[in-house]
């Protein structure tokens, strides 16, 4: 049987930290037996937000090395960068068509956005939805993994889908959601109510995939907790909670075995032991980051590569739903 075919896009904007890699890149790493994966910088979406276009053009190819480095290979999967296919735009302007202003509005990252960026709420800002909508639907795809946050956009893509399906012919495949049952909300180490996001200014709210054995030892030991004796899975205990479920992911124990380890035991010895662990892991990602941006030559070529390997089923997507419009 075929595999299910599965697209996952992120933005080369501020640094990737333990909740983008634990909630995302980890699992699209170890999926790639079980999918045909498509994996998009989407750098498009990040120039909704005002841009350097320096930094912007460096920060993607630093963002397809930290990939490469997770262990994305490109034997497996699709490794791309979304501009260099000029279908995600062209195909958005046909969603945008045929989205209602309404469905749009009520989007509530564009509220969250347009609060964060005052000076600069663009129209880009407004329907990126759409374009999120086509890096989708472009590829035929059978699922998206999500967070709880893009729920919501999936159900904007399915839906835009359904009904040009259903007004101009068939088109597009309806994706269906995936979202992990671990790891999926990472929060700030300093604010546990707070999802862990590469935005915040606190200086010891995110462990950043590149960071010094120092940092990360440093930032774990000021993480918050609480003021209780007992290391246990607690969800109303966020900040020990959030701790546990890193520790949880990171040496694949159960939940049973992990309070067991820590029974009788302080925070200060937790928190050691999960900065630990976190440093290791990440050691050989850091190590192999190094030596792939020490050869952005062959990050591009391994780009090209990937975008050439997609093209031909975003150039069918486009063309089908270019003809069913009426475009000539």
């Amino acid at each position: 049987m075929a595999k299910k075919r599965i697209f996952s896009g992120i933005q080369p904007t501020g640094n990737i930290h333990l909740g983008n890699y634990l909630g995302a890149v980890k699992n699209w790493v170890d999926s790639q037996e079980e999918y045909e994966n498509i994996f998009c910088v989407v750098n498009s979406h990040a120039i909704t937000i005002k841009q350097d276009p320096k930094e912007l053009h460096q920060k993607t190819y630093e963002l397809a090395a930290i990939l490469l480095a997770c262990g994305i290979d490109t034997q497996k999967s699709h490794l791309f960068i979304q501009s260099q296919i000029d279908e995600h735009a062209a195909l958005a302007w046909i969603l945008d068509c045929n989205i209602p202003m309404g469905d749009m509005s009520r989007m509530t990252q564009f509220k969250d956005k347009s609060a964060k960026n005052p000076k600069n709420i663009n129209v880009g800002l407004f329907n990126y939805p759409a374009l999120m909508a086509a890096d989708i639907l472009l590829y035929q795809v059978d699922g998206v993994p999500v967070g709880e946050d893009q729920k919501q956009h999936l159900e904007l893509t399915r839906d835009v889908a359904m009904r040009f399906n259903r007004d101009y012919g068939e088109c597009f495949k309806i994706p269906e959601p995936l979202i992990p049952k671990v790891g999926a909300r990472i929060m700030g180490l300093d604010n546990p109510e707070s999802k862990m996001s590469k935005s915040s200014s606190g200086a010891n709210h995110a462990i950043f995939l590149l960071d010094s054995p120092e940092a990360i030892m440093a930032k774990f030991k000021k993480a918050t907790t609480d003021s209780h004796t007992t290391i246990v899975f607690d969800p109303t205990r966020a900040g020990l909670y959030n701790l546990l479920s890193i520790y949880e992911i990171f040496t694949h124990k159960s939940r049973e075995s992990i309070e067991q380890e820590f029974a009788g035991k302080g925070y200060g010895q937790l928190k050691s032991a999960i900065a630990e662990v976190v440093i290791e892991s990440l050691r050989p990602i850091r190590e192999r980051y190094e030596r792939l941006m020490g050869d952005e030559g062959y990050i591009r070529e391994i780009l090209a590569q990937g975008a050439q390997s997609v093209r031909p089923i975003a150039s069918g997507t486009y063309e089908r739903a270019k003809e069913l419009v009426g475009l000539v």
